[in-house]
Formats: structure tokens, sequence, C-alpha cells
């Protein structure tokens, strides 16, 4: 049997090869690929602007996806088999400091992520650590499932924050990651669920998402200083900055967004003055999975509505070009194998 797979040898360069369908290992699992997420991490990556310490070539990508078991390896349970799926990328080592605290997308065992270090869903199938799997319901949507990831990132934030009933809660950024937020935060009950964007389109999609109020970033700064959460979605040179100012005086700010260099500083006077709590997050641990999962499951969470476009994979150098284009009416695109 025969596997293609999307391979991305240097930056710039891709091509589709045809390969033997790889074969789980002990520990494995093989899975089939329904849906595969393309977003600025894949774009960076194929363009040769992600870190080198993050990205290893040749390499195939595809770090957000799904997908049904097909084939197991030794010592996983045959059960698996037929399951529709979803897994973690971080391949943690689970015995350092930081993945015994639970803490597994900081690992110091090494850094190892399907789709930059080893080998992505942007193909017909991909093989992962039957450990990482997080089965789905028999009636799951493998294509909205495929935004999954992305929705870890939202839980594992939500987490950080500790956004509570009644709060007034804002979310700088209305992409995919700020769209997903107002989702989650919104079955929270907040008092005020507020969404900044300089896209119009995206506000109004935001409030139908179950925002309560949709401001540009200059409505926005009538409003500094009074929300009690401020989840910053966005990673834009400013936003860090000033998703600060819109906190109260002792509130709570949660930085998703992945920051480039040159990114204005959050002044220290403020933080000080205002006492703020600000935390950060980086990809996902087991534990947001667990509730991101969840919350799909419980239908509290649907990311379809956030897709727009879909490719065949020897269309990806079409698919890859859409992201980060500035298209407005670009939201997520999926590779369909």
């Amino acid at each position: 049997m025969t596997s293609r797979a999307v391979v991305v040898d240097r930056p710039g360069t891709h091509r589709l090869v045809t390969r033997p369908r790889p074969d789980p290992g002990p520990g494995e699992a093989l899975v089939e690929v329904a849906a595969a997420g393309i977003c600025m991490s894949d774009r960076e990556a194929y363009d040769g602007h992600r870190d080198a310490a993050f990205v290893r070539y040749p390499v195939i990508p595809g770090h957000e996806w799904s997908g049904t078991v097909v084939a197991v390896g030794g010592g996983v349970d045959p059960a698996l088999v037929g399951r529709r799926t979803v897994a973690e990328g971080f391949r943690a080592c689970g015995v350092c400091e930081r993945c015994r605290c639970g803490e597994t997308n900081l690992c110091t065992g090494g850094y190892a992520e399907t789709g930059f270090t080893e080998p992505g869903a942007f193909a017909d199938h991909v093989v992962v650590p039957a450990r990482l799997l997080h089965p789905l319901r028999d009636d799951a949507d493998l294509r909205a499932a495929a935004l999954l990831e992305p929705s870890a990132v939202i839980a594992a934030a939500m987490r950080a924050g500790r956004a509570r009933p009644g709060e007034r809660i804002a979310v700088v950024g209305a992409g995919t990651l700020g769209l997903l937020a107002v989702q989650l935060l919104a079955a929270v009950s907040p008092a005020e669920l507020a969404v900044v964007d300089p896209r119009e389109a995206r506000g109004r999609l935001a409030l139908g998402f179950g925002a309560s109020a949709a401001l540009s970033p200059a409505e926005a700064e009538s409003a500094n200083g009074s929300f009690d959460l401020v989840v910053e979605t966005a990673g834009a040179a400013t936003t860090a900055a000033s998703s600060c100012l819109l906190a109260r005086r002792g509130g709570r700010v949660v930085l998703t967004g992945m920051f480039t260099a040159g990114a204005v500083g959050i002044d220290p006077v403020h933080l000080s003055l205002s006492q703020l709590e600000v935390r950060s997050v980086f990809g996902a641990s087991s534990a947001a999975w667990v509730a991101a999962v969840r919350a799909f499951g419980a239908g509290l969470l649907d990311p379809a509505p956030l897709i727009t476009h879909e490719f065949p994979l020897e269309r990806f150098g079409e698919a890859v070009a859409l992201v980060g284009g500035g298209d407005p009416r670009t939201g997520k695109v999926l590779l369909l194998p």
C-alpha cells in the first residue's frame, strides 16, 4: 500500500511524494488523515521564517489535524483501530520535571513536534505515539476536529486566565484563535465579552460566535482599565502592550499570540502600578487538550464555521499562499487528503 505526503525540502520548495504506507512501531498508531489545517506557523516554516530551533528540514508539515486510526503497533490497545481521533503535537518525554508537573508543553527533554521536527499530517497517513491520541465521539465532525489543536491552545489560555462567570472579558484579535476563544469564553457566561479587531467583518463574525461587542482598536482605547480578563490572540507588534492597558487594576492578561522580534514591550511602570497578573501560553499541555476535546464533544465548541477553504494535497502551494495573505475573507484553510 502507498501513501502520499507533502515534503518541504527547504524553505520555499515542496513536492508531493508517494511512498510505502508507514507502519506503526511499538507504542505507535497509524492514522488516516481526514483533514489538516494550515496555520501561520506552517507558513513561516514554508517561507523559512520559523526559528531554526523549532523546525527541521526536510519535513512533512501538518500539526493541526484529525483522522481515523487504521493500525496500531505492539503494546497499543487494538480497540483504537477505527476510532476517530486527534493527537497532541508535542512529543514530550514524560519524565523530566516539567512533564512530571503536568506541563508537557514545556518539556525540557528536547523539542520534538509533529509537523515541524517529526513527519506531520499533510499526508494521507501520519504515525504518532499512541499515548498522544485523544479519541473522539463516533459521530465527530472530522473537518471541524482538525481545529482542536488551536482550540487546545485557547483552553490553555482559559486555564491560565481563570475566567469566571459575570466577569468583563476582552479578546484581542478575531483570527482563528480569537474566535475560538470567544466560543469557549461565552460558555463561562461573562457579563461582557468584547472582541477587539480592526477588521469589521471579523468583528461581525465574533458577534455571531457569542461576543457582546466588537470594537476597533481606537474604540477599545475608551475601555482601557475596564476588563477583569484580557485574552490576547493576535500576536501583532502592539497587542501585548495594548492588552495590558485594557485590563483593570488587579486584572489578568493572557498572551497567546506568537510575537515576532521587535514587538512593543509592556510598560513595567504600568504593570507595577496596576498590579496586573500577566501569563503567556506556549502550545497546550495534555490537560488543555482534554479540556478542548471535552468542550468539542459537549457541543460548546464548534470550529466548523471558521473553515473557508479546502484543498487536496496536490494544491498545497495554492493553499499555503492563502494563509497570511491578507485577504479578510480567508479563515481556516484545510488540506483534505
